[in-house]
């Protein structure tokens, strides 16, 4: 049966519209008529806090347990201006992602208040002269972060929710090197989700299969970038892997997938591979990425910059950091975390 999206791809194929074919224009909008996308890899949890309330937390007027309560912020991130709180459960992996992409967005906030933003964010319409975003959640909490909940800024605004717009969000995942890997992997499933839906219709008004090349064609992305995503995400287990914090490179996963594949065959006497093979060569997938995983593990230091003021060490020297007005929340931090006590000590020492 057919849903609401299907139906229109089959029209669009019918009238020989084209697919990617979407009007839009370049709009000035209030950041607190723009609306993230739960349903995106890179969605964060989060509450918008207004800019009084930002700068009182920066002057120590309101706690961060008033904050919490006044915007019903458990389990979420407070975002405003000059002010970011990870108040996710402490210590949990998503806790711990929260953390990575804070990093990311007060760091592209810095960029955006001394620079021009190159790609804007892109947005449709929901009605209630609202928008949503389809492309650039962390520049849109980097803007927030910079200049507030009440100010405007611009936006790629379609007319309409674009038909294909998971495929474009990967599209745009896939040409940016700084986005985390699971990411990526999640937009391809969705985005193949409605390229299958693409091949569905096409089949339905007597229209070939889509090919390898149609799909990647789609997808923005080149034959051999689409064999390594459709291998990947060929088990659950790899995907899975990337969430909890793999940092592999795909190329060296997908070698790790297709030689368990090969392995498996040689050893059963198999061409073809049914659900129960599967689930064997996926325990060995996830075996073999545990082993290397942990192998690859090195003890990792704490990077602390050089001092070049006398005044600035001895500040350092002689006061509390914990009481120093540096924007880090050292109660709150994962002090079993490497990576996210180097990016505190990166902003304590710029403010310092």
């Amino acid at each position: 049966m057919l849903n609401s999206r299907d139906d229109l791809i089959l029209a669009t194929l019918n009238s020989s519209e084209q697919l990617h074919s979407e009007n839009f224009e370049y709009k000035s909008l209030f950041l607190n008529f723009i609306l993230p996308d739960e349903t995106n890899a890179r969605f964060l949890p989060c509450v918008f806090i207004e800019n009084e309330h930002a700068k009182q937390y920066q002057e120590r007027r309101v706690t961060r347990k008033q904050l919490i309560d006044l915007y019903d912020a458990n389990y979420k991130v407070i975002i405003g201006k000059g002010c970011i709180l990870n108040c996710l459960e402490h210590g949990t992996h998503n806790w711990k992602k929260a953390n990575q992409t804070i990093e990311s967005i007060i760091e592209l906030g810095e960029n955006i208040a001394v620079s021009e933003m190159i790609q804007v964010p892109t947005v449709y319409p929901v009605g209630d002269s609202r928008y949503q975003i389809l492309t650039g959640h962390r520049r849109f909490f980097a803007l927030l972060y910079t200049f507030g909940i009440d100010c405007a800024a611009q936006f790629k605004v379609y007319e309409e929710r674009p038909l294909l717009y998971k495929v474009k969000q990967f599209q745009e995942n896939a040409s940016r090197e700084d986005l985390p890997q699971y990411g990526k992997l999640q937009a391809f499933i969705s985005a193949m989700n409605e390229i299958e839906g693409v091949e569905q219709a096409k089949l339905k008004i007597g229209k070939k299969k889509l090919t390898v090349k149609d799909k990647a064609k789609h997808l923005g992305i080149s034959m051999g970038a689409f064999d390594n995503y459709n291998v990947l995400t060929r088990y659950s287990d790899v995907v899975k892997a990337y969430e909890d914090g793999l940092c592999e490179s795909f190329i060296k996963v997908k070698k790790i997938v297709l030689g368990c594949e090969v392995e498996y065959k040689v050893e059963n006497n198999k061409t073809v591979l049914s659900q129960k093979d599967k689930e064997c060569i996926a325990s060995r997938i996830s075996a073999k990425i545990s082993a290397k995983h942990g192998r690859d593990r090195r003890e990792k230091a704490y990077n602390l910059p050089k001092i070049t003021q006398p005044k600035a060490l001895k500040k350092l020297l002689f006061s509390n950091a914990n009481h120093l007005d540096s924007g880090v929340d050292w109660d709150a931090l994962d002090w079993t975390d490497h990576d996210e006590i180097n990016g505190a000590l990166k902003r304590f020492f710029k403010i310092l």
